[in-house]
């Protein structure tokens, strides 16, 4: 048997993220919470990737196909984290560009 494929969420709602109130985002705790969530989104995909890898290699998986989606579900939390610290890399040359 297939299990389905998990629905895409939004960014917003992150675990965490709806907790942050307004005045937290003023100070910069979003920007924390969204790095934080792609670390640990990078690190549950990884372990998920390395257990599914674990059970083919043992023969224990019935479905190997789970083994490339989890790879790639890994590559993707990986490429959004680095996409994410780019952006921010940039975000803060162009900050300290401005002139005062």
């Amino acid at each position: 048997m297939m299990t389905p494929i998990e629905q895409i969420r939004p960014l917003t709602s992150l675990r965490g993220a709806e907790s942050i109130s307004s005045s937290d985002q003023a100070n910069g705790t979003l920007f924390g919470a969204v790095f934080q969530n792609a670390i640990d989104n990078v690190r549950t995909t990884d372990a998920e990737k390395t257990g599914v890898q674990y059970l083919l290699a043992t023969g224990q998986l019935d479905n190997p196909a789970a083994s490339t989606i989890a790879s790639n579900k890994y590559a993707i939390a990986v490429d959004l984290l680095i996409q994410l610290r780019n952006r921010a890399v940039e975000a803060y040359s162009e900050l300290t560009r401005i002139n005062i």
